[in-house]
């Protein structure tokens, strides 16, 4: 039975794994800028890249309805460059 289950896709799990991946990079972005510790918005930078290449296989893979959730996550992550693009300036 679990078998069976494990072979069962849906979108929802892709768009919940996307929207915690940018909730994890707004996180070590605003810990980053805050510090300001140049190792902490390495990890920073890479968090934001994991959840930009967690959104575009999103994107890849979206059924027209997770439009919206995709856009509010791009959004947040786009908010969440420019604060460190800032930090970095």
């Amino acid at each position: 039975m679990a078998n069976h289950d494990a072979n069962i896709h849906t979108g929802y799990n892709d768009l919940k794994q996307v929207e915690l991946f940018v909730e994890t990079a707004e996180k070590m972005v605003g810990h980053a800028t805050m510090q300001l510790d140049p190792e902490m918005i390495q990890h920073a930078e890479r968090a934001v890249q994991n959840a930009r290449h967690q959104l575009a296989r999103a994107r890849q893979e979206a059924t027209g309805t997770d439009d919206d959730v995709l856009a509010r996550c791009e959004q947040r992550l786009a908010r969440a460059e420019h604060q460190l693009r800032e930090a970095q300036s």
